[in-house]
């Protein structure tokens, strides 16, 4: 991935700024979007020995999207390598939802996706680049209290795995990745069933998978040029029992999530 031009959304936090130091470790250039710019500044400044451009950028309006992409081109003239990371989640029952918490999920996470990949594609197919997308176990399996954060992780998926049939005969490399429970700050912002963000997570952190250790997964299964991964051994579980055991998996995720802390079955 050495001179690689690498564009990564959701950047400037978790899994995104977490990639964007195993790129630039690398060797990578490196296009970091997100809305958050004092944070990318600050990613910016730590990657001092790395050609790096920030941009901000709000994935759930085309018109960025289609400027960070024209951006990138500017500055680099290529782009080998887009990682949709940026994204949001949920945590509330669909009975009480209200249902501008799921269009906000679908914004963010499966349009934000959509809209870069169509910008960028023309530049990834000329390089036979690699799109990867950042999903979730719950782009696998459902997991209540979900819904919408279920239903757009499954969107991603369904959209992915179909360019990359489309793209077979171009040389156009797809990665879906879904990583498990992994530290972030995603459930910190998760939206409750409001729209407001919860702002404390349900979940102990410290026995999650770190960022760090899911970007390199991430990382490697870019240059392998894998079509898709699925991380911790819980991830992989709740995916087998999922496809073979579904009445069992159903109720097994159901007595977990309803042993969370306030979680929404109580």
């Amino acid at each position: 991935m050495k001179d690689k031009v690498v564009l990564i959304t959701g950047a400037s936090s978790g899994i995104g700024e977490a990639l964007a130091r195993k790129y630039a470790a690398e060797g990578s250039r490196l296009v970091l979007a997100a809305r958050r710019m004092d944070r990318l500044k600050l990613l910016q400044d730590e990657l001092v020995h790395n050609e790096v451009l920030i941009v901000e950028t709000d994935v759930t309006v085309e018109e960025d999207c289609k400027r960070l992409v024209e951006l990138a081109i500017l500055r680099f003239g290529q782009i080998d390598v887009l990682i949709n990371n940026a994204g949001i989640s949920m945590r509330a029952i669909f009975e009480e939802l209200d249902l501008q918490v799921i269009r906000r999920l679908m914004d963010v996470n499966f349009w934000g996706t959509v809209y870069c990949t169509k910008y960028a594609l023309p530049h990834l197919l000329r390089v036979k680049g690699s799109v990867v997308g950042v999903i979730s176990i719950a782009g696998h399996v459902g997991l209540p209290g979900r819904t919408g954060y279920a239903a757009s992780k499954f969107a991603v998926r369904g959209f992915l795995d179909t360019l990359r049939i489309e793209n077979l005969k171009k040389g156009l490399h797809v990665l879906v990745a879904a990583p498990g429970f992994t530290a972030s700050e995603v459930r910190l912002s998760a939206l409750n069933a409001s729209g407001s963000q919860q702002g404390e997570t349900p979940r102990d952190e410290s026995k999650m998978m770190s960022s760090e250790t899911c970007a390199g997964h991430i990382y490697k299964a870019v240059v392998k040029r894998k079509r898709q991964l699925v991380l911790t051994s819980q991830g992989k579980l709740s995916v087998l029992l999922g496809f073979l055991m579904p009445s069992f998996f159903d109720k097994m995720a159901y007595n977990v999530m309803a042993r969370e802390p306030d979680s929404p079955f109580k």
